[in-house]
């Protein structure tokens, strides 16, 4: 018997209403904040990620899926959102147009990590990207989009979390001031984080070991440029008038390389050691750094395994149920079968679900079924429904019946109250 790969999993018909649900809230969220969606690729070149991503994350040198086609060309399946729309922006000269171009996905990405709760490894991530934009309004209005789709769904208990990880002028100061620290401590750091000293000093703040967390680094907020705080300053007092409550946090740095400036995460606690339900920032220079001309650009990436874990966490998934036919009819007798048939394409046509037996099955077997995928009405047609014309609907929830001629059968399902929805 086959088994899915370790770190994927199948979405079965039982749960996939609950990622309809998530899907349509971000289709809600974009239309409020006129996003279009964007569709890149499940693979790229692998030049793509190790320019973008950059080759010091673990990204680049642990998690990819990287091999060769039959063309010997080196290819990776996407890891992350952000450098396939880049690429995309610039290829097709996307920013030619109105700006700011604001966009969004829903994609699955993949990554060879260890699987745990909400990360797997293809797991899926709701992203957007905004080009053609720096400023501190456009900062705020990409975590504003993530609140409304939160406040959305009705998530009461997730926080922003800011940091300003500076720039390409204050950050080589920063670095310098991480590798003073570090440099006497090497011996309680982690193998990565000896590594991270001389490649790319950033790094040390974003380990996970606790070894490593429990050092007090000296803070990038202390080393930035004017720009850079000003910048910062400006986003704060922003989500302040706008109500958004936040944290400041000096550890965000992200796992990505293409990050500059203002980095954020939205968190949940309760889901575990895996608190980041969002992550996002600022990313002016990744443009620039895959070819392109310098185009300023910001975003975010949500991951939905995780998000659902929240969700589930906060009982928000009770109410929400599958879709369920809003009528069965049972043939029953010579003939019905066809008549039914007929009456469910009419009833389809006019945009009511229904259903009726395609397995042969009894009058008892059918009424079970029918039970079971939660119809909301219930007929049984035979020989006096087709001669009359006339059919009997049960309500299966308050046992109501109604007698509803053939002519007036959609009608009956206009009325509000018997719409399913």
């Amino acid at each position: 018997m086959y088994v899915v790969p370790k770190g994927t999993k199948d979405v079965l018909p039982s749960e996939s209403y609950k990622w309809r649900y998530i899907e349509n809230a971000v289709k809600k969220t974009a239309a409020l904040f006129s996003l279009k969606e964007i569709r890149t690729p499940s693979f790229e070149h692998t030049e793509l990620f190790l320019r973008g991503v950059g080759g010091t994350t673990d990204i680049v040198n642990k998690e990819m899926y990287t091999f060769n086609d039959k063309s010997g060309r080196s290819i990776t399946l996407k890891p992350e959102g952000t450098a396939g729309v880049a690429r995309s922006v610039i290829e097709n000269s996307l920013c030619g147009g109105a700006l700011p171009l604001k966009m969004f996905y829903i994609s699955p990405v993949f990554r060879y990590e260890r699987p745990q709760a909400g990360r797997l490894r293809e797991h899926h991530q709701f992203g957007v990207e905004i080009y053609g934009a720096d400023t501190a309004e456009c900062d705020v209005e990409v975590m504003l989009i993530v609140k409304t789709f939160f406040d959305g769904l009705g998530l009461k208990n997730i926080v922003a979390r800011i940091n300003s990880i500076g720039c390409r002028e204050c950050r080589p100061k920063y670095n310098k001031a991480l590798v003073e620290y570090y440099s006497d401590k090497t011996d309680g750091l982690c193998g990565d984080c000896r590594q991270r000293i001389d490649k790319n000093p950033l790094r040390l703040l974003d380990c996970k070991n606790p070894e490593c967390k429990r050092l007090s680094p000296p803070k990038i907020t202390d080393y930035l440029c004017d720009d850079c705080a000003v910048r910062f300053a400006a986003v704060k007092r922003l989500l302040s008038e706008l109500d958004i409550a936040y944290e400041e946090d000096a550890n965000i740095v992200r796992g990505l390389d293409y990050y500059t400036g203002i980095v954020f995460e939205f968190v949940d606690k309760r889901i575990g050691a895996q608190s980041t339900v969002c992550g996002g920032g600022r990313y002016n220079a990744l443009a620039e750094e895959l070819g392109g001309a310098k185009t300023p650009a910001v975003g975010f990436g949500i991951g939905l395994e995780r998000l659902l874990l929240t969700l589930e966490a906060d009982g928000l998934l009770d109410g929400v149920e599958d879709n369920k036919p809003a009528v069965y009819l049972a043939p029953v007798g010579e003939g019905a079968s066809v008549r039914c048939m007929s009456l469910v394409k009419r009833l389809r046509d006019a945009g009511v679900s229904a259903e009726t037996d395609i397995l042969g099955r009894s009058l008892k077997a059918q009424m079970k079924y029918a039970d079971k995928i939660g119809c909301k009405y219930t007929a049984v047609i035979g020989g006096d429904e087709m001669a009359d014309n006339i059919y009997v609907l049960k309500n299966m929830t308050t046992h109501a019946v109604s007698r509803v001629a053939d002519a007036e059968l959609e009608k009956f399902f206009e009325k509000e109250e018997n719409k399913i929805i």
